[in-house]
């Protein structure tokens, strides 16, 4: 019998340290760096992707301290990682979009 009244004590213990270990709120700053703008037309709808998409998990900043001319391959194997390692919700023809834009940009 001592077992079973165990039971509820513990389920009040673990209940009372949940209640401890719910995630605060709090403010983020607003973003302060931009994207650079695309070098040409056909790299507008890449950029536009990259601001609808790629600032909701870090800010421009975070593209712009990347090594700089590591070209097209670089950025498709970035852009891959962040939707399949990280699942970012981007569709393929948006990610092929954004890599392209990096890739010419940066």
């Amino acid at each position: 019998m001592p077992r079973f009244t165990a039971l509820p004590a513990l389920c009040l213990a673990l209940a009372g340290t949940a209640a401890l270990a719910a995630p605060e709120n709090y403010a983020l700053p607003e973003p302060t760096a931009q994207f650079k703008a695309p070098p040409d037309a056909g790299h507008a709808a890449g950029f536009q992707a990259a601001q609808e998409n790629c600032q909701t998990c870090h800010s421009a900043d975070y593209v712009a301290m990347q090594p700089p001319g590591k070209g097209p391959a670089f950025w498709d194997a970035e852009v891959a990682k962040m939707v399949k390692v990280y699942r970012a919700p981007i569709a393929a023809q948006q990610a092929a979009a954004i890599a392209a834009y990096l890739g010419a940009t940066y």
